[in-house]
């Protein structure tokens, strides 16, 4: 699969879940256990926020602190839309994915952070649907391509604090059972 159809599909995944939270779900859990509905939408909007500067060449300390907190405000969805429209312009634009970007660990190729970026919506998506009570099931081809890109990287994360300890799943689980429980959710 396409790195862009790629993005667009986990993006349009997230944001048909985001457009399904009712006005009494934002508190509600998720299986990010420390996170709320509200939580997980401001973290996935956060680093939205971040993608176009870190695209165009921008360090961390540029961007500065800008977007800690609680960058939701009154209107979450509306917050959530203009976010991903700069985003999803800034990753379309000609060459973006060419050259490398700064991240906390340091910098890295631009499309290593754009797979990053796919595999944070695919999986906070079910995240999402899994808090609203919404439908789980994903895009099987975005799937399947997360899981064999994340599958080999997995036991360099562990201890890192970026996922919980994988959960055992049937070796004849779905596609998308084995990528949420290898990221430490139960499926």
């Amino acid at each position: 699969m396409e790195q862009l159809d790629a993005f667009d599909k986990a993006l349009r995944e997230f944001d048909t879940r985001v457009h399904e939270v009712g006005p009494r779900q934002w508190d509600a859990a998720t299986p990010c256990t420390e996170w709320s509905v509200r939580d997980l939408v401001n973290h996935v909007t956060g680093e939205h926020l971040w993608a176009p500067w870190l695209l165009r060449g921008a360090t961390l300390a540029e961007v500065g602190d800008r977007y800690d907190g609680d960058v939701l405000g009154d209107d979450p969805v509306r917050v959530w839309e203009g976010a991903t429209a700069d985003s999803r312009d800034a990753f379309h634009a000609a060459g973006a994915l060419d050259g490398r970007v700064h991240v906390t660990g340091g910098r890295i190729a631009a499309s290593e952070y754009g797979w990053q970026m796919i595999s944070d919506l695919t999986v906070h998506a079910w995240d999402l649907a899994r808090g609203i009570g919404a439908d789980d099931r994903l895009d099987e081809d975005l799937v399947r391509e997360v899981y064999d890109r994340i599958a080999p990287q997995v036991p360099n994360w562990q201890g890192s604090g970026m996922f919980a300890a994988p959960v055992e799943v049937p070796d004849d689980a779905r596609t998308q059972d084995r990528l949420v429980g290898l990221l430490g959710r139960k499926p």
